[in-house]
């Protein structure tokens, strides 16, 4: 059975652990973190008010991690969406962890709309998110990755 819980101080280092390389943590983080990621940055970054902090489970094991962002009243941003081990990654985890996280902001915040930005070239969670009924808003014209690259970025959005 698979339960989104509160992110807890003792998540953190299973939350770094996650994030192998430079360009894993800017696909997963934007600019919000420096790699190496590290406890510093996510105690500061989770005491920012807007954030909420959420680690799926699967039974007792730690298996993925999403933030909810409070933009308004009624509208939230998911945000650094991470199934944690690559031997998770396409069983599921992502689409159940975003749906709910949307279930999370609509019944604990009254949202009404979730948003999200995605790069392009990421094809499997560009998949989840249109399977759920995200709808591409707009296109940025370039984002410059971590490691040189200009990467297409794209906002995504879905009423509930």
């Amino acid at each position: 059975m698979l339960t989104l819980e509160a992110f807890t101080e003792d998540d953190i280092d299973v939350l770094i652990d996650w994030v192998p390389s430079a360009e894993f943590n800017h696909l997963w983080g934007g600019s919000r973190f420096t790699f190496p990621l590290d406890a510093k940055q996510i105690v500061a970054h989770l005491q920012t008010e807007e954030v909420t902090a959420l680690m799926l489970y699967h039974g007792n094991q730690r298996v993925g991690y999403i933030e909810l962002f409070r933009e308004s009243e009624t509208t939230y941003r998911l945000c650094r969406v991470l199934i944690g081990e690559a031997a998770g990654r396409g069983m599921g985890y992502g689409k159940k962890m975003v749906e709910l996280a949307i279930e999370h902001a609509r019944k604990q915040f009254d949202a009404n709309r979730v948003n999200l930005t995605v790069f392009e070239h990421n094809h499997h969670a560009r998949r989840c998110y249109e399977s759920l009924g995200f709808v591409i808003d707009k296109r940025t014209s370039v984002f410059h990755a971590a490691n040189g690259e200009i990467w297409q970025a794209l906002y995504m959005s879905k009423a509930i």
